[in-house]
């Protein structure tokens, strides 16, 4: 996410579609080649992006260390938004808690 802050808002669509190329790559070695290509495309006109995305290259495949079996649950953002995500479905639905009680009776 903090490499699509960076670039305009209508450059984020495509960017968005060309950085998931590279993290749901089956390999290391495609991750790094769509990093590349990322880099090649954008680094010229919007060298911010592409200095955050190659600066964070290590941590964002490290994912790759551990067996394909947990890629998925690594792959994640925000592993705190999981933890709570049934929370969040029944806050979102009754638009709030309704009272501090019920609020902490949820959590």
């Amino acid at each position: 996410m903090n490499v699509l802050d960076k670039p305009p808002k209508s450059m984020q669509a495509r960017a968005k579609a060309q950085l998931h190329e590279g993290v749901n790559a089956p390999t290391r070695q495609e991750s790094n080649k769509a990093i590349d290509a990322f880099q090649s495309t954008y680094g010229d006109k919007y060298p911010k992006v592409t200095k955050c995305l190659v600066d964070s290259r290590n941590e964002l495949l490290a994912f790759f260390d551990f067996p394909p079996a947990q890629w998925k649950h690594l792959r994640t953002t925000n592993p705190t938004e999981s933890t709570f995500a049934t929370v969040h479905l029944r806050t979102r639905v009754t638009k709030g808690p309704g009272s501090r009680s019920a609020g902490l009776a949820i959590v």
